[in-house]
């Protein structure tokens, strides 16, 4: 749908018209149910106004009627291309407030299905900038290795896209050794995969004259408008909260924080390229740190939280007494106030809770990241060509239901 209006120039100017077209809510190119109204004068962008609110859920007042553990599905449909990373950084956040200690094989095993997630999460976004300059060869290259990141999910929790993952103080079951297999099948495959998407785009002149210089932002301006992420770091600033501000046992690793300078479509899509090839190191890393480690803990100590062994519910009371509690919802937390931020696949994504000694937060904000790039979307495109307003969206990784929760 568009429509022409009239632009007033000064007396003697003559008169031109600009057009006004929707792009979205319904439009694919639009990767999710937002809407941008673009103002154009032929092909080139004048102004562009973002709107939200299509499919918003109410996620923080739904929480505030929720046992804790059960807030952890609404995490899921956030970024929902990484969603164990969302379920990790509720129960962390819940952690905090009650002051628990995990074990390392814990803190490990969360390592490694978080940066499982962030691999995934990057591959969709990076293959979609593929299939928005016109390349979709890239696409179906890594979507393969994608799909065996959504089997280890399954294997681990049941789960593909909106996995539930995990509990507070750890995991629901230890791992199998089939998924272990998996994972090592894939530390095994993928890099050759990763290799070849390079190799189709890195130094493709016909991608790099449709991302260089497209899209582009400042570092202080990025900075101003609250980027985090892969999108900060594509301006030169060496911000990641897994070095920032360490968790989940990240201060035992080793590897390093990729950067950009320019700030573009380009610069963003390089930067996820590297960051995917650290966390490949990462996970070889946690898996050689688990070898060493009691392989029978995978939850911590808190039996407020996890549901004791079936057999132990029918013959010991104070299993009995646990697991009516938590599954009725009525283990009350301490009263506090925590925030507590990891580093999604988008950037920061935090939770600041806020507890009044009940069974329900008083009140839960979630950080989303896609909220904050989106806003500064109008200045990203203005003066732009239409097709670039499609590919810079792409870039920024724009998740609806980061956008609307």
């Amino acid at each position: 749908m568009s429509q022409k209006q009239n632009i007033q120039l000064p007396e003697g100017s003559v008169e031109k018209q600009t057009t006004t077209l929707n792009l979205g809510p319904t439009h694919p190119a639009t990767h999710g149910v937002f809407q941008n109204i673009l103002e154009m004068d032929g092909e080139r962008i004048v102004d562009a106004v973002p709107t939200i609110g299509f499919i918003h859920r109410a996620f923080e007042k739904i929480a505030e009627r929720r046992p804790y553990y059960q807030i952890t599905t609404l995490t899921d449909r956030l970024n929902y291309c990484s969603s164990p990373i969302n379920n990790m950084g509720w129960h962390m956040t819940v952690e905090k407030l009650i002051g628990a200690t995990l074990p390392k094989r814990v803190e490990y095993l969360r390592v490694i299905i978080m940066e499982l997630a962030r691999i995934a999460d990057h591959l969709v976004c990076n293959s979609v900038i593929g299939v928005d300059t016109g390349a979709f060869t890239g696409f179906i290259y890594v979507f393969e290795f994608r799909e065996m990141i959504y089997e280890i999910f399954e294997e681990v929790c049941g789960s593909r896209l909106t996995t539930n993952m995990g509990r507070i103080g750890g995991f629901e079951r230890n791992f199998s050794d089939i998924a272990f297999q998996k994972i090592n099948n894939f530390l095994k495959t993928f890099p050759k995969a990763m290799k070849d998407f390079e190799t189709l785009f890195n130094r493709n002149r016909i991608f790099m004259e449709r991302t260089m210089g497209v899209g582009g932002i400042s570092a202080e301006r990025a900075l101003n408008y609250g980027f985090t992420g892969p999108n900060l770091r594509a301006c030169g600033i060496d911000y990641d909260m897994r070095t920032a501000h360490p968790y989940s046992g990240y201060q035992d690793f080793d590897f390093s924080i990729p950067v950009g300078t320019t700030g573009d479509v380009y610069d963003r899509f390089l930067v996820r390229n590297e960051e995917i090839w650290q966390s490949v190191s990462l996970i070889q890393q946690a898996m050689t740190k688990i070898a060493d480690l009691d392989p029978t803990i995978y939850h911590a100590d808190l039996p407020n939280f996890y549901l004791p062994l079936k057999e132990d519910v029918y013959t010991k009371m104070e299993a009995l007494i646990y697991h009516f509690k938590i599954v009725m919802g009525e283990t009350e937390l301490p009263v506090g106030e925590v925030y507590h931020g990891v580093e999604g696949g988008n950037g920061e994504l935090g939770f600041y809770l806020i507890s009044d000694g009940g069974r329900s937060p008083y009140r839960l904000h979630f950080r989303r990241p896609c909220f904050i790039y989106y806003q500064a979307y109008p200045e990203l495109v203005k003066g732009s060509m239409l097709s670039d307003a499609v590919v810079t969206m792409s870039s920024l990784n724009l998740i609806a239901g980061e956008i609307d929760a």
